[in-house]
Parts: structure tokens; C-alpha cells; sequence
């Protein structure tokens, strides 16, 4: 893990199994021989809410920055979690990789996202316990009104 932010993501991940929530983590639930593109579209696509976990590195993952704009495209709720950086930090630099539509995709959602009520820590004075606090009851939180919302919109029988 190239960030120490992800060292806590299999902590959160255990957290929110305990509370009910049943997240999906690459790491963890695809298995060799899975194509990745393909698992994490379903898991986005079945999901009520999608935590991202914005770190000094986020922006040089392509898979990070993939996962941020199908949330976005699939109108998912995002709770971002500013980890050691600050919304007006993040930037997606061009590369050879991204064609002018793919990295306009990634620019547009990393923009929403800085735009998007987060929870911000500094690993060096923050408190970790805290920290798993915040993001599990923010994210149950937003599952339960984006239920709600979904109720909401069913018709009565």
C-alpha cells in the first residue's frame, strides 16, 4: 500500500462489517482470476454509498480516479475522507494513458468530490479510533437516508 491511508481501509472495512454494512474492498473481495474492471463496475453499480479515500496519491491511481467518476456517473452518494491532504490539493495530471473524454471524466468527478461535505484527517495528530467513528456513522448515515429516499419513491400498493 503506497499510502499509509490505506493501511486503515481493512480496519474500516471490518468496522462497518461489524455494524451491519457490507462493504466491498478490492483487497478483499476480489480473488485472483477476477477481471477488475468488471467487479468493482458491479460492486459500484449495487452500492448505496461509496467512501473514497482521497490521499496525497489518490490522483496517480487509475483505478482510484475510475472508481471516483462511476460513482459520480451512477449519481452514488460519496463521503470522501481527505486523508493528509486538502480539497484544493487534488488534481488529476494528464498523461499519455487518458484520452481528452476519459480525463475530463476524472476531473469532473474529483471536482464534485472536493465539493462534497468530507470528513479531513491528519494522520500525524489525528485519533485513529476517532477517525473510524466518523466514517462509520457517516457512511450508515447516508445508507439509511438514500434508502429512505428510495421508499420515498416507490408506488403505493
Amino acid at each position: 500500500m503506497a499510502d499509509s491511508g490505506r493501511a486503515f481501509v481493512p480496519l474500516l472495512y471490518d468496522n462497518l462489517m461489524d455494524k451491519g454494512i457490507r462493504p466491498f474492498l478490492d483487497t478483499i473481495n476480489l480473488k485472483p482470476g477476477h477481471k477488475l474492471f468488471e467487479h468493482i463496475n458491479k460492486a459500484i453499480d449495487s452500492c448505496k454509498v461509496g467512501v473514497a479515500v482521497l490521499t496525497p496519491s489518490y490522483c496517480n491511481s487509475h483505478f482510484c480516479l475510475h472508481e471516483l467518476a462511476l460513482l459520480h456517473e451512477s449519481k452514488k452518494r460519496v463521503v470522501p475522507i481527505f486523508y493528509d491532504i486538502k480539497p484544493s490539493q487534488l488534481q488529476v495530471k494528464p498523461n499519455a494513458r487518458y484520452s481528452p473524454q476519459l480525463l475530463q471524466q476524472f476531473v469532473t468527478a474529483l471536482e464534485e468530490t472536493k465539493y462534497t461535505v468530507g470528513i479531513t484527517f491528519d494522520s500525524l495528530n489525528g485519533d485513529w479510533t476517532e477517525l473510524q467513528r466518523k466514517i462509520s456513522d457517516a457512511v450508515i448515515m447516508n445508507v439509511l437516508e438514500v434508502e429512505d429516499e428510495e421508499n420515498r419513491k416507490k408506488p403505493a400498493c
